[in-house]
């Protein structure tokens, strides 16, 4: 299968600016295909799910689920050795946390309107799925479009915006107030940041719409005031305050279950049945957000330059083996294609992803090198964006010479 790999686009890059004769010059910028001469790449029929084979993954996650989950209540404490039956807790966290986020992007496919063609069977499903995950559907999914609608722009994108150097330059509660750079190499303060970023992350996201952009806001609301909870909150518009509500019902209808759990197993049990997965969940998915957005060949855009066809082709295909194709339903795999087109499912996105190949040419990025040593080499890396000399409106990592591991 032909990919544009990170390598031919940086050594393209190179010989750009090179020239044939070794003379500096500057390199040449594609342009971009308009959103329809992609679309029109692509078989109709992808864009054409179905409630039978959407459904049939939904069941066949939860039967997984449900099957560890009597496994592990069944077996697990029946080990006597301490240090085994420990390791069998963690180990039955990180599988449950496997087959639990694919949930979760079934449940995210369903506020997309690629679950079905149905919008409230994809509701019913999607509020329901998240709910059991604690996560707040409708609320997600009103900032998650925001999202796409305004990939890669750097005012208005509503889940990940960079750091700037002007930024860099600011005093934060997270680095003690002191001068982040007198510290920030280090590689033990390194490793506490990235477990912080992945264990919390999507909680600061969800409570203080941590990363998002300066002009992603609805309306106006102090730091208080912009949490996915609360249907007043400055993330909405006032018409989708009762969609907040019915979110946070859902919300309070799996956290009565676990209490009434916990009074019958103890809160012991309900963390480790329930509690591991839901942090293991969220740690991919954090990981998954970040790393389709971080990549020293991807671009962030000024309000001028951006256009939406940038922004979603400004995202990574990555690869995750077995676990991204039959856990993660391809999400790490084909998301620039989710990206252009969101209603597109998850079961055609390598078919669609063909088709727009020969469309966007050197605008597709794939990076096939292994998944969790990119997550330590951009965070480690990638620090904040500067305005790239060669690409007007373009932003691009700073201090970027060496590549992914």
């Amino acid at each position: 299968m032909a990919t544009t790999t990170t390598t031919t686009t940086t050594r393209s890059r190179k010989a750009a600016v090179n020239g044939v004769d070794g003379v500096l010059s500057k390199p040449e910028v594609p342009e971009y295909p308009d959103i329809q001469t992609i679309r029109d790449a692509i078989p109709e029929h992808c864009f054409q799910p179905t409630v039978l084979r959407s459904m049939s993954y939904v069941v066949r996650d939860l039967v997984m689920a449900g099957a560890l989950g009597w496994a592990a209540f069944t077996y697990i404490p029946q080990i006597n050795d301490t240090i085994v039956r420990s390791a069998a807790w963690v180990i039955y966290g990180y599988l449950q946390g496997l087959v639990l986020t694919g949930v979760w992007i079934l449940a995210h496919e369903a506020g997309h309107g690629a679950f079905s063609l149905h919008r409230r069977f994809n509701d019913v499903v999607g509020w329901t799925l998240h709910s059991l995950l604690m996560v707040p559907y409708f609320s997600w999914k009103f900032s998650h479009h925001r999202h796409h609608r305004f990939t890669g722009h750097m005012e208005k994108d509503m889940a990940f915006v960079p750091a700037t150097k002007e930024d860099r330059q600011k005093r934060r509660l997270a680095d003690l107030y002191l001068d982040r750079e007198l510290f920030e190499d280090i590689p033990v303060v390194q490793l506490i940041k990235l477990i912080g970023h992945q264990l919390a992350g999507w909680q600061m996201y969800l409570l203080f719409n941590a990363t998002a952009g300066p002009a992603s806001k609805q309306r106006e609301g102090g730091w208080l005031r912009v949490s996915h909870f609360e249907p007043t909150s400055a993330v909405f518009r006032p018409s989708e305050a009762m969609y907040i509500a019915i979110t946070d019902l859902g919300l309070a209808i799996v956290a009565y279950g676990l209490y009434l759990a916990s009074t019958v197993v103890g809160w012991k049990m309900v963390f480790l049945m329930y509690g591991q997965a839901y942090f293991w969940v969220h740690h991919w998915l954090v990981a998954i957000t970040y790393l389709h957005h971080t990549h020293p060949d991807v671009h962030h855009f000024d309000a001028e330059s951006w256009t939406f066809v940038k922004g979603a082709l400004a995202t990574v295909d990555r690869d995750f083996g077995f676990i991204g194709k039959h856990f993660f339903h391809n999400i790490i795999d084909h998301h620039v294609i989710h990206h252009l087109f969101p209603r597109i499912p998850f079961y055609y996105a390598e078919e669609a992803t063909e088709a727009i190949k020969p469309v966007v040419g050197a605008h597709y990025h794939r990076e096939d090198s292994s998944f969790l040593g990119q997550l330590w080499f951009s965070f480690t890396n990638c620090k904040y964006v500067e305005p790239d000399p060669d690409v007007p409106g373009a932003l691009k990592w700073a201090g970027l010479d060496k590549k992914p591991q």
